[in-house]
């Protein structure tokens, strides 16, 4: 009943609003049970929230862009909200922290090339602890390629982006519900909520998370077995794409003025900026060559399960900004990201060829200019382009490792490495696989002709 209740609603026995809107009838109902002194203030005007959300609809792939969600990789939401029995909270009395608990995990059980993972914490957590203290927790998860989303304007991108997410009692996770996302809940603290409420239904009818079970296998069942619950699209909103309307002629009439002769609108939610991929702990990349020209790359962000790793060959990647500086000693692939004309640099050709005399150990090194493309050097080469398709490309750094499995994992000669390089060019590339996707990569010289 939280904002229903006489004390929110009344002050000196006297409703506080003109109007109380409302988003559905059912809310309505709830109100003349638990106020009815403020039930004649209520007007059901729908869900601007929604309404822009439902509106965002057809430019999902552009926000999975900007997420740096890649074809077939699938977003997974985090979301929390801010109670001590929430996703993100302790779970009372000394419970566990269960989200803490669980990044950890995300590394060693889902590929970075398949998955990729986004947190929405609720406002009052980043306000109770800090933006600092929260992103010191979520450090490490970070860098392992976590983003963060911003508490206030990007959860509803986020949101019309992700293929699933697992959530709790919050209202993020209930609207994620209504547009038919597949929601696991990692808490669902019913003893909290009213019985009758929509939301305590969702917390009763959708699958649960078990901490303990393997967490890939969880998710990838909820994504193919999911089947929409119709309770939350039918609550969160009895008039959808009408709230632009029935609230500008709400504030017309409180007003006593009135409206304007265009059309009501809200606006469109903006796109956000780009949120590149940067995963700077170091890799473990398991590689097959199931014929020549084709490669099979998985990589994790930590040791890979080794039941995986059987009929494979795993080296080393590692971006240049580590903080884990001890692994660039062990790395066969060192990369990075950046702008190919960033003077500190010098140019992707420079940089190849320092790394590779400053890291005796590397055998390729990688400069990743673009979303579909690298510039690449083996040790005693000359810089080559990796480039994928726009429309189909694989992460260039993951195109990298491949090509240092076509190569010999390092261990032929300089005269074989060349030979082998040459076909390829001549070849025009060869096929990685990461997933269920097949991509061509293209090999050519770093300048025309």
């Amino acid at each position: 009943m939280f904002g229903q209740a006489p004390q929110w609603v009344l002050a000196n026995g006297v409703p506080i609003a003109d109007a109380l809107v409302l988003s559905h009838p059912e809310q309505c109902d709830r109100l003349r049970a638990a106020c009815p002194e403020a039930a004649p203030t209520a007007v059901l005007a729908g869900d601007p929230c929604f309404d822009r959300v439902l509106a965002a609809r057809p430019y999902r792939e552009r926000f999975r862009r900007a997420l740096g969600v890649r074809a077939g990789q699938r977003l997974i939401v985090l979301n929390s909200t801010w109670n001590p029995e929430s996703f993100f909270g302790d779970g009372g009395a000394g419970g566990d922290d269960l989200l803490p608990a669980l990044l950890p995990r995300l590394p060693r059980e889902f590929p970075v090339d398949e998955y990729r993972f986004a947190a929405v914490l609720h406002p009052n957590i980043w306000h109770g602890h800090g933006p600092g203290q929260v992103r010191a927790w979520l450090d490490r998860a970070r860098r392992c390629g976590l983003v963060l989303i911003d508490p206030l304007e990007g959860w509803r991108q986020a949101l019309v982006a992700a293929d699933a997410v697992v959530g709790d009692h919050g209202s993020v996770t209930f609207y994620a519900a209504a547009l038919g996302t597949p929601v696991l809940l990692a808490a669902a603290p019913l003893h909290e909520l009213d019985p009758g409420a929509p939301v305590s239904d969702l917390m009763r009818e959708a699958p649960r998370l078990d901490p303990r079970g393997p967490l890939r296998e969880q998710i990838d069942r909820l994504v193919e077995d999911h089947r929409p619950l119709p309770g939350p699209a039918a609550y969160t909103t009895s008039v959808p794409g009408e709230a632009a309307v029935r609230l500008r002629s709400l504030f017309y009439s409180m007003m006593g003025a009135a409206e304007p002769e265009w059309p009501a609108s809200l606006d469109p939610l903006p796109l956000p900026g780009h949120e590149p991929v940067s995963v700077t702990t170091p890799l473990h990349v398991l590689t097959r060559v199931p014929w020549p020209g084709e490669v099979v790359v998985t990589r994790w962000a930590g040791p890979p399960p080794a039941a995986e790793c059987a009929g494979g060959e795993v080296h080393i990647a590692v971006h240049e900004d580590t903080r884990d500086v001890d692994q660039l000693e062990l790395a066969d692939v060192i990369f990075r990201d950046g702008l190919p004309d960033d003077p500190r640099f010098g140019s992707p050709a420079v940089w190849t060829q320092e790394v590779l005399q400053r890291r005796p150990g590397c055998a390729l090194a990688a400069f990743t200019v673009g979303p579909a493309e690298c510039v690449v050097r083996t040790r005693g080469g000359e810089p080559l382009r990796l480039l994928s398709s726009p429309e189909a490309a694989v992460d260039p750094a993951a195109a990298a490792s491949a090509l240092h499995a076509l190569l010999g994992a390092g261990e032929a000669g300089g005269d074989v490495t060349a030979t082998r390089l040459a076909k390829l060019v001549a070849d025009g590339g060869f096929a990685v696989r990461v997933g269920a996707r097949r991509v061509r990569v293209r090999v050519a010289g770093l300048h025309p002709g």
